[in-house]
């Protein structure tokens, strides 16, 4: 069979790539040039093949296990790989992912000199952070008003728009991060309230180790967020350290800064819709990575952190 060099897998951009793997009980391996999972049926052994040249990351769950060839294969393709507990949620930590990012010494550079431009200075943070909160919201309206699907569950963004736009005003109001996160969080303790009236969720309340099924749809679907999220950092050479509102103190901070620009528009309203809808996690899954194409999630999110980094550094 023939073999691919890494500049063929890599012919796909990354921000067009549609492929993200969470992946349960199984083994991943090379075998005959080709990236699989192996799965043990009661009769025979399944094996699926994983088109590693379209894909941006693959997260590892319960009861997997990846060989050093299969690794090796990622790596040219430029694909991350992540380590999780069931569910896309992590087991025994609270608040980050493990991820193994493939090497490469060709990774552009002004991205990460635009950032540093700007980072060390808490006035520059904030705007920035200030920029992807109102990109935020703006990618939430333009979603709910164009996603059929959400308007046929009664999301409508004038719903809520008194929230919106009373978030809009502390956004430009505020004058440190802090005060910009607690605004944060009250705007989205209201989106979990209209999202649980909506689909008539009662007694709904977020608690990140809860079983049921909103908030295991919620942490699943966040994860696979913080999946793009971090290949949009990788792939532009910025540190997952270099934070603008989570906090410097958490490694993988930026990574949560980034997600957060999709998380609210799809993960949330299709966490409820599913639980309403008693799906399984593989069919909340699907839907997930499904809208996160047709939207283009990952394009939107490199456009923006593309867009910061170059305007601080023309700017500075």
């Amino acid at each position: 069979m023939e073999q691919l060099s890494p500049t063929d897998l890599k012919a796909i951009l990354h921000s067009k790539r549609a492929n993200l793997y969470y992946l349960e009980h199984c083994r991943v391996m090379q075998k005959d040039g080709r990236v699989l999972y192996l799965t043990e049926a009661k009769k025979e052994n399944l094996y699926f093949n994983i088109p590693i040249a379209n894909t941006t990351v693959i997260i590892l769950g319960t009861g997997t296990s990846i060989t050093q060839a299969a690794v090796r294969m990622l790596c040219q393709a430029g694909v991350l790989v992540g380590f999780s507990g069931g569910g896309g949620t992590p087991l025994y930590m609270g608040c980050e992912i493990e991820w193994m990012t493939p090497q490469s010494e060709y990774r552009p550079t002004e991205y990460l000199q635009g950032w540093m431009r700007f980072w060390f200075s808490d006035e520059k943070r904030l705007i920035v952070a200030k920029q992807f909160q109102r990109k935020r919201i703006e990618f939430l309206d333009l979603v709910w008003r164009k996603d059929k699907d959400l308007k046929n569950e009664g999301f409508n963004p004038d719903d809520i728009n008194k929230h919106l736009t009373t978030f809009r005003e502390r956004i430009d109001s505020v004058n440190n991060v802090t005060n910009l996160m607690t605004s944060e969080a009250q705007l989205t303790k209201q989106l979990y309230k209209y999202a649980a009236q909506t689909t008539n969720t009662k007694d709904f309340t977020r608690q990140h180790d809860s079983t049921d099924k909103a908030n295991d749809f919620l942490n699943h679907g966040n994860y696979l967020a913080y999946g793009l999220a971090a290949t949009t950092l990788w792939v532009l050479g910025i540190p997952h350290g270099f934070a603008v509102m989570h906090g410097k103190t958490r490694r993988g901070a930026l990574v949560f800064d980034v997600a957060d620009l999709i998380k609210d528009a799809l993960v949330l309203p299709l966490a409820f819709i599913c639980a309403k809808e008693n799906a399984t996690e593989q069919e909340f899954r699907q839907q997930c990575l499904q809208a996160f194409a047709n939207h283009k999630a990952l394009e939107f999110m490199f456009n923006e952190v593309k867009n910061v980094a170059l305007a601080t550094d023309e700017t500075s």
